[in-house]
């Protein structure tokens, strides 16, 4: 059991350094495939777990624990932050600030060259090669949410699951992906018969209730949402970041999940791997 408010050294996962289209990052890999002595899962399919901001954090690194375990091979790329740090509050903001001017991020909302939705979806391509099965499941948190959306245009990826989407942070009631994107994820989900889970809480004050309803509007019954009452979330313990400068709940498998039996966060958690179950064994 690794401690949430200390920071975790992700020392049961294995890392490695992959290059796609001249990008190299970090993958924090567990389970099959992850080498002699690293990830204690049973291994399987492969699924992309992408961190919330400011960075992978112990919460972060809890869930992909739980889908290692669960029978799948974790990839959870470094994308953004201190791999494993507890989120403090004025080094988070730092993380934060200098992530929305980033180039390669900036170029999510037109698909730009050097988009790391493109990477993201080369890596599904990777991690689906060598764990075999019938696919990849991704999941994106906060800002990264959407990104499971945007990498079904990868053939790959078959279980996409997006928590609290929280972009574009300035506009409620839109989605972080071109018209044209999101015309070819729903052709894919009604041709292959493929569906979206989404979570949010009911009073999150970043992932509101219009861009949901905005999800549905794009994709129809493909899209299944999930809003969870605020009287769900965590209140006690919280990072410094989260205390500080999350004041609503937000992060439904992560930060605000309480692990308790009977609780809707972790029937959340549950859900979700079941899904991936569902589409990927």
């Amino acid at each position: 059991m690794h401690a949430l408010d200390q920071d975790d050294d992700l020392a049961d996962f294995e890392p490695r350094e992959i290059t796609i289209d001249d990008v190299t990052r970090r993958v924090w890999v567990g389970g099959q495939g992850a080498g002699a002595g690293a990830g204690a899962g049973a291994g399987g399919p492969a699924v992309i777990v992408m961190t919330e901001m400011p960075g992978i954090s112990p919460e972060v690194a809890r869930f992909a624990r739980w889908v290692r375990d669960a029978g799948f091979t974790v990839w959870m790329p470094s994308l953004f932050g201190r791999d494993g740090a507890v989120p403090g509050a004025d080094e988070g903001a730092a993380i934060f600030r200098r992530t929305c001017i980033a180039a390669t991020f900036r170029a999510v909302a037109t698909g730009g060259p050097g988009a790391v939705t493109d990477w993201l979806r080369g890596l599904a391509r990777i991690a689906h090669q060598a764990c075999g099965g019938p696919g990849v499941g991704a999941i994106g948190m906060c800002f990264t949410g959407n990104y499971a959306l945007s990498m079904m245009l990868e053939p790959a990826v078959l279980a996409p699951v997006l928590c609290q989407p929280s972009l574009p942070l300035d506009a409620p009631a839109a989605i972080e992906s071109p018209p044209e994107e999101l015309a070819a994820v729903r052709a894919r989900l009604e041709r292959e018969d493929l569906t979206v889970l989404a979570y949010r809480f009911a009073g999150d004050a970043v992932c509101r209730a219009e861009r949901f309803a905005a999800y549905e509007r794009a994709l129809g019954d493909r899209f299944r949402p999930r809003t969870l009452p605020d009287t769900a979330a965590r209140r006690e313990g919280l990072s410094p970041f989260f205390a500080r400068h999350v004041p609503t709940p937000h992060s439904v498998v992560t930060a605000h999940l309480i692990d308790e039996a009977g609780q809707p966060t972790l029937a959340a958690r549950d859900e979700i791997l079941a899904f991936f179950a569902e589409r990927l064994t």
